[in-house]
């Protein structure tokens, strides 16, 4: 069974046209392209930054806390009617997590902002690529691929 964060990215991708969908994916394969046959110092590199690539959900997160708390300050300090920006913002919030859709969300997709299993799926491939899984086997345990995974 998939974890929570699994299904909700699934759902991203579900909640997102499929032209989006293709051009996260064209995307992917292009840079796996573009780094086939480079070093690994290089392919390192690019693994470096994809490990500091925001997914979509952390930019909804990032966003909705910096509006609800803007909107409790303006409510507290400017006047009563900002209360409703974090009622409004934590329900879109909510809703993402409950549906994996919210209204940003079109928004940051169209701007090319991927989800974490996307920036994962590059990064798995771009480490077959550098050769990280040569010591996995059919023979291995699941302890010795698991521990492989998380070293590379």
């Amino acid at each position: 069974m998939k974890n929570n964060e699994q299904e909700i990215q699934g759902r991203v991708r579900e909640s997102t046209p499929d032209s989006l969908n293709e051009r996260v994916d064209s995307s992917i394969r292009q840079s796996i392209a573009r780094y086939k046959g480079r070093s690994k110092e290089e392919i390192s590199e690019r693994i470096r930054e994809l490990d500091q690539e925001w997914s979509v959900e952390r930019t909804l997160q990032v966003n909705a806390a910096t509006l609800a708390l803007s909107g409790t300050l303006l409510g507290a300090f400017v006047n009563k009617r900002w209360f409703l920006m974090p009622g409004i913002v934590t329900t879109f919030l909510l809703q993402h997590g409950i549906q994996g859709w919210c209204p940003p969300l079109p928004i940051m997709r169209g701007l090319g902002i991927r989800s974490r299993r996307e920036i994962d799926e590059e990064r798995y491939a771009l480490k077959a690529l550098r050769g990280d899984f040569d010591d996995i086997s059919p023979k291995s345990s699941p302890t010795q691929i698991l521990d492989t995974v998380r070293t590379t």
